[in-house]
């Protein structure tokens, strides 16, 4: 497995949060999570599910299984230098992660999608809400300019998953984000994945901290695609 760092370049589009929800549930942040049911039966999960945490790569917030041929990104703010984000890179597909506070009362995946099909329609793209595995999904296609000078799309696929005071989002790229047999490995490595929320009261929408695991060789992959600046919402990302 090869890890990657890769700096935000620019910012393209954000469908994010208003700070005026920031205030919303700083308290009660010891609460245990609940065993995983409905669209979480089989993952992802919260680390309070898993019986162990060997055999995982610690990404902090995030634990994600290993598979062979698999290389992880991870994306680094620049102004900052804390990682926002990582992505999983695999049989020419990707999977961009990001993990979220949320509020115990509810989850964010219902008004993020309405946010994320808000904003690419701003932006003059096309947006699908169709049932996956994972619940509701969308698919974004947005206008893009090909090597060619001629106009066409890129497509992004995005997943959503709450958990016990955690969102997990993922967005798919490369032939993953059409197809769903080149996107069935990384959906099952999504499965795999395990969500640290800690016990630290957190505003919802704030980014779970991601780092860089102990003892990691990394390897800056060539042609790294620049990714947006991160904020305190989902994003849709080029990617593929």
């Amino acid at each position: 497995m090869v890890f990657g760092l890769g700096r935000k370049a620019r910012k393209d589009h954000v469908a994010g949060a208003d700070d005026s929800e920031a205030s919303e549930d700083l308290t009660d942040s010891g609460e245990s999570a609940a065993d995983a049911t409905g669209p979480r039966a089989s993952g992802p999960f919260d680390v309070s599910e898993i019986s162990s945490r060997d055999g995982y790569v610690d990404l902090g917030a995030l634990l994600v299984a290993p598979s062979e041929g698999l290389q992880l990104r991870l994306e680094v703010e620049e102004a900052t230098q804390r990682v926002v984000a990582v992505t999983m890179d695999l049989d020419g597909s990707s999977l961009q992660l990001q993990a979220f506070a949320a509020p115990k009362s509810e989850g964010l995946w219902d008004e993020i999608r309405e946010q994320i099909g808000q904003s690419v329609g701003s932006q003059g793209g096309q947006v699908e809400e169709v049932q996956g595995g994972f619940g509701p999904e969308l698919i974004a296609k947005l206008p893009a300019g090909a090597a060619d000078g001629s106009q066409g799309y890129r497509v992004a696929r995005f997943i959503g998953v709450d958990g016990p005071r955690w969102f997990l989002r993922g967005v798919l790229g490369g032939a993953a984000a059409m197809d769903r047999e080149a996107a069935a490995p990384l959906e099952s490595l999504f499965r795999q994945i395990v969500v640290l929320r800690g016990d630290s009261p957190m505003p919802p929408r704030d980014l779970l901290q991601l780092r860089l695991p102990k003892d990691a060789t990394v390897t800056p992959p060539a042609g790294t695609p620049d990714f947006q600046e991160p904020e305190r919402g989902p994003e849709i990302t080029q990617i593929g």
